[in-house]
């Protein structure tokens, strides 16, 4: 399996708007953080789809070891 890389040690607040699909990165090698740019490509490890029911703030995994991805549960607290 890749290794998986820390983007940030805390969330990323993301206004998502209802109806809309989001490719979050779970390698975190991605330029577009907290989504999926393909940096992936070579590795073992694929973005995850979110479907947003409705428009809100929600808060995705930066460090990308959250048990609850692509949302963040306060994980980065313990690495």
């Amino acid at each position: 399996m890749s290794e998986v890389q820390i983007a940030q040690r805390g969330p990323y607040a993301v206004d998502v708007v209802a109806g809309q699909d989001y490719f979050w990165c779970r390698c975190g090698r991605s330029g577009k953080q907290p989504f999926c740019d393909g940096s992936h490509q070579g590795t073992d490890l694929r973005p995850l789809k979110l479907h947003a029911e409705r428009s809100e703030t929600l808060y995705f995994c930066g460090c990308k070891h959250s048990q609850t991805p692509p949302l963040c549960d306060g994980t980065h607290n313990d690495l």
